[in-house]
């Protein structure tokens, strides 16, 4: 899978308002469809037999959906696909407020699923046994779809990061690959010294990139405890971003160019961008994009902050989950299950997915496999060490796509004017800060 950079309309958090508002104004707390489900019941439903409509683009799953309705022949699964990103989200949300349309399992990732499990627009998978899996995946993903003792979602693959380096561009200017984010600051000097049209990488301001190396450095902007949101770009990991990003910025070290473009890609091939920090689904993306650079990219460990340090981050992601106005729960949640936790995750990692599921990578074939386009490199074993080194106290947003949406308008202008990457984080900060209170969120300040 890629990265989705979001950029949800105004009209989606809307659906979260007004449900919200509900909430915030003693809506119904009935809990009497959390009630236990036993492994019997779903075995039920699975014998019983019943259609159900899965939202996804994720294409492994055309793999899963066939393999599950020969499993379970009584069971009809109508994988819709086409859409992905904001329109996926629109049509969600649009159903939801609507009442109807609504599917069974949902693809959402997981910087987006708060805005969906906040407004009780998720089924808490907890009473079917997902509370049992916790144990199953790395702690990231792990997080992003657990709150308490409740879980929204089962995960479906990561993005652990790492870095991906062009080794001819370094063996040709003699520079070590970069440990630290200071040597890769040197090392972006050096390369664009000895070619003024070459880049350590790419960077026209991106959100999610933005809060993967906040993760990463240790910051921890957004506090969540229900509808209490707390919104702070001013720690001391924020400040090891800004003062490496902003010399990079300054020094015009960053090729200008939004990713996945035409000119993106180019750059990758070319040699004209020599790395890419990102989530360790990246290969595929190579491969089919990038096919001319074949045996001249490589992986590595992310840099660190402060030597020695082995904290990594996400980079993507998602989950299925279950929507509250799903017709069939027990055929959902069996559909979810088998997809992220049973035999559909070896059928998946088969074709391609990144795993969040332990077992997966740690296993030796998994770890030992050789990447042809990384000239024979056994890859997995950094992108398993990374996933391993994921903080998992990282917290989105429960209007996350919102604030994503408003990036380029905030922190974006340090890519294009005079405006810093503090004073960028700041307005982010105070325009995240002001739509939340408008929305009916307490802002801890």
């Amino acid at each position: 899978m890629r990265r989705t950079t979001s950029r949800i309309l105004r009209g989606i958090a809307l659906v979260s308002t007004l449900a919200l508002g509900a909430t915030a104004c003693g809506g119904s707390d009935d809990d009497s469809d959390t009630k236990a489900v036993s492994a019997a019941d779903v075995k039920a439903a699975l014998d019983k037999g019943g259609d159900i409509t899965v939202w996804a683009w994720e294409p492994t799953l055309k793999t899963v959906a066939a393999d599950f309705q020969k499993k379970y022949p009584k069971v009809k699964v109508n994988l819709v696909s086409e859409r992905s990103g904001d329109k996926h989200y629109t049509a969600l949300s649009n159903a939801i407020s609507a009442g109807k349309g609504v599917p069974d399992v949902a693809q959402v990732e997981y910087f987006a699923l708060g805005q969906y499990s906040l407004t009780k627009g998720l089924t808490d998978l907890a009473p079917y046994g997902a509370d049992k899996l916790a144990s199953k995946y790395t702690p990231g993903p792990w997080n992003a779809v657990s709150d308490g003792d409740k879980v929204y979602g089962l995960p479906m693959d990561s993005g652990p990061m790492a870095l991906f380096y062009n080794k001819t561009v370094f063996d040709k200017y003699k520079i070590a690959v970069p440990t630290t984010w200071d040597e890769y600051l040197d090392a972006a000097r050096k390369i664009h010294k000895a070619d003024p049209k070459a880049y350590i990488a790419n960077d026209a301001g991106d959100a999610g990139f933005t809060t993967s190396m906040l993760w990463q450095a240790g910051s921890r902007p957004y506090k969540v405890d229900g509808t209490k949101v707390g919104i702070n770009f001013d720690d001391a990991g924020a400040k090891k971003f800004e003062t490496v990003w902003q010399k990079l910025i300054d020094e015009k070290l960053l090729a200008p160019i939004n990713g996945w473009t035409d000119d993106w890609y180019k750059g990758l091939g070319d040699g004209t961008i020599a790395t890419l920090a990102t989530g360790a689904w990246m290969p595929a993306n190579f491969e089919t994009g990038v096919p001319g650079a074949k045996g001249q990219w490589r992986a590595a460990a992310l840099p660190a902050w402060t030597a020695g340090d082995k904290a990594s981050a996400e980079n993507g992601g998602s989950s299925l989950a279950v929507p509250e106005l799903a017709k069939n729960k027990a055929l959902a949640y069996a559909f979810t299950e088998y997809a992220n936790a049973g035999a559909g995750v070896t059928t998946r990692v088969s074709e391609g997915a990144f795993p969040a599921t332990k077992a997966e990578l740690e296993s030796a074939d998994f770890q030992s496999k050789k990447f042809d386009y990384f000239d024979g490199q056994e890859a997995n074993k950094i992108f398993a060490e990374s996933a391993a080194n994921v903080a998992s106290d990282w917290s989105y947003l429960p209007f996350q796509p919102y604030a994503n949406s408003i990036f380029n308008d905030t922190v974006g202008k340090a890519y294009v004017s005079s405006t810093t990457l503090a004073e960028g984080l700041k307005a982010w900060q105070d325009a995240s800060v002001k739509y939340g209170e408008e929305q009916g969120f307490t802002i801890e300040k």
